[in-house]
């Protein structure tokens, strides 16, 4: 059984530079666990939302404008959003991607999605407001396009081996969501392909960039180590968080042995 002294390891780590590489990483292990947990979440949401009335008949917008779902398509369209935002900055910050208006145009496409959903999509009632819905959804579809297909260009550039992978899920988004407006025209079904789509093609590079990245940490943390399962154990566990609790225990087990001497006495 491996017993690890959690205040040793941290103050080994902080003698060596290393500390603030083992708490990166943990950073890096829980983001990326949070961020790809949001995206199944906004994928299972969109699966079921749009699933609540025939997709083959109504869209996205008809199944919250047409029943009684406005309520469930406003808060769809806010995680939806809100989760591609988060996922897409977050990927930004991890390659360190240099762009200026990569944030404010991800920023403008949950906006404009939420929009979309708030707009009354109904013709005949309310036909300025309609327009403005259609108008507002489209906006959404460009600026998440402008926003992503540089960064994945410039992804496919930094990381080779990705290329032909990304090229093959630029066009399975696009090309498969045009395919299917042509096909099936007015239905939920071009809606659901591109924000599913979208949202696996963020989870795919999630968790191979989310990899590469712990990967380059964890070789510099493994280096000149003596045992690695030792080592190995090290990059699983936050430090700060077990260190203060081996100090926690240790004060209660103080204060026992005190209260023990002072019943004896």
């Amino acid at each position: 059984m491996i017993n690890i002294n959690y205040e040793e390891t941290r103050e080994e780590l902080i003698r060596k530079n290393l500390y603030d590489i083992q708490k990166d990483l943990t950073v890096k292990r829980r983001n990326r666990t949070a961020i790809m947990s949001l995206l199944v979440a906004a994928l299972v949401l969109t699966l079921v939302y749009g699933m609540l009335e025939n997709p083959f008949i109504y869209t996205l917008s008809n199944i919250g404008n047409f029943f009684t779902y406005r309520y469930i398509f406003i808060i769809w369209s806010i995680i939806t959003g809100g989760t591609i935002q988060i996922a897409a900055i977050i990927l930004f910050k991890l390659e360190k991607y240099k762009t200026k208006y990569g944030y404010f145009l991800i920023g403008l496409s949950a906006i404009f999605l939420v929009l979309t959903a708030i707009l009354p999509a109904l013709k005949d009632e309310f036909p300025f407001f309609h327009i403005l819905h259609t108008f507002t959804s489209g906006l959404h579809a460009l600026f998440l396009f402008l926003a992503l297909i540089p960064f994945s260009i410039w992804i496919s550039q930094e990381n080779p081996r990705l290329r032909l992978n990304i090229y093959i899920w630029t066009a399975v988004i696009y090309a498969g969501s045009i395919v299917m407006l042509v096909l099936f025209q007015h239905s939920a079904l071009f809606e659901l392909w591109f924000f599913i789509s979208n949202i696996l093609y963020l989870l795919y590079l999630c968790m191979n960039l989310f990899e590469e990245a712990i990967i380059k940490k964890s070789v510099m943390l493994l280096m000149n180590e003596d045992d690695l399962n030792i080592a190995i154990e090290r990059l699983f566990v936050n430090l700060d968080k077990e260190t203060k609790r081996q100090e926690e225990h240790k004060a209660k087990e103080e204060k026992k042995k005190n209260s023990q001497i002072k019943t004896k006495q």
